[in-house]
């Protein structure tokens, strides 16, 4: 392939996996507790180095650029704004930590606090996910007595009753892998919050962490470089184009 083809394609493959990453952001603007993806962008080496045939420091002319491509993406767990809901169910982490939750038998980690509770009493997620207790089983409570969300995650009931919503936090950011319904797989272990750094806020949610106006230019930015790559493209396909017509003229 064409040494410039080459480089302008992996330009515009690389743009259009990072304009998904952002329009997936901004598709979850409005999504409490939503963490911001990014999508990590590095220079690549040329073909010939990639293919082991020349080396970094050979100041050779295999060692132009090979373009750019996404590495990886990660997550950015800055929290995000907490506002007021008012609704009884609504909760928001006010530091470090996640809720707990279950489905199909499998615990995952989650901010989003837009919880609600069925008629049976179980308190669920927005997709209907148990939400678990300090000691990792769902909750479960009258539906006909009041509660009252305490800052320590005690949701007490006027009889007296209560559990301790389960909060739970990894080693390390990099031991949660995202598994889509704003959730989070621990791929390490995971220990609980100490009793003294649980803070709780009822009636309260944490809104999404995905700033739309930096989100909207970012997206506007890659647009355009997507454009510019595709146009380098369709030039240099013109120009080879031309040089063979060329070529084939003079014999």
């Amino acid at each position: 392939m064409d040494y410039g083809l080459y480089v302008s394609a992996s330009g515009a493959a690389t743009q259009s996996q990072r304009m998904e990453v952002l329009s997936h952001n901004l598709a979850n603007v409005d999504t409490p507790g939503f963490k911001e993806e990014l999508a990590v962008v590095q220079a690549r080496a040329s073909r010939a180095i990639q293919d082991g045939l020349d080396v970094p420091s050979s100041q050779s002319i295999n060692n132009l650029s090979g373009g750019v491509s996404i590495v990886e993406t990660m997550t950015r767990f800055t929290p995000g704004p907490v506002k007021s809901t008012g609704s009884q169910w609504d909760m928001a982490i006010d530091g470090d930590g996640f809720f707990v939750v279950e489905n199909d038998g499998e615990q995952f980690l989650t901010r989003a606090g837009n919880f609600r509770l069925a008629p049976s009493g179980q308190l669920l997620t927005a997709q209907g996910f148990n939400v678990l207790s300090a000691d990792g089983t769902p909750i479960t409570i009258d539906p006909n007595l009041r509660w009252e969300v305490q800052q320590d995650g005690f949701l007490a009931g006027q009889d007296g009753s209560g559990v301790y919503i389960g909060l739970a936090k990894p080693s390390s950011p990099d031991d949660l892998m995202r598994t889509g319904e704003n959730l989070f797989r621990p791929v390490g272990p995971i220990q609980s919050v100490p009793a003294n750094q649980r803070r709780v806020l009822g009636g309260y949610l944490e809104s999404s962490a995905v700033s739309p106006t930096q989100s909207m230019m970012e997206l506007i930015e890659t647009s355009r470089a997507y454009e510019a790559n595709i146009r380098m493209i369709q030039s240099q396909d013109q120009l080879t184009g031309s040089l063979i017509s060329r070529l084939l003229r003079t014999r």
